[in-house]
């Protein structure tokens, strides 16, 4: 994983641009989803790590399924592009 896509896993956990919260959120939660549903998720392995996190790839999970250039190493879920009719102007 690349440095920009840590980052830009990180801002959209924490400081999520509005025009393209909803989206985000749309995009993290299905992919929450199937990771929960992985045998590489954290909560099916014994880990120190309190977070959840894939042991595939070691990513903390809350950050890099907001991570929409990011996919899933084991290709499970892919990079997005967020729709234009998703991008609110203000």
């Amino acid at each position: 994983m690349k440095l920009t896509q840590i980052y830009e896993g990180w801002k959209n956990h924490l400081l999520p641009e509005e025009r393209t919260k909803a989206f985000i959120e749309h995009v993290s939660s299905e992919r929450t989803s199937i990771c929960e549903a992985c045998d590489k998720h954290s909560s099916k392995h014994s880990t120190i790590r309190p977070d959840a996190h894939c042991v595939e790839c070691g990513c903390t999970l809350s950050a890099k399924t907001k991570c929409l250039t990011c996919e899933c190493p084991l290709k499970k879920w892919l990079e997005t592009q967020i729709p234009i009719e998703d991008v609110k102007t203000t």
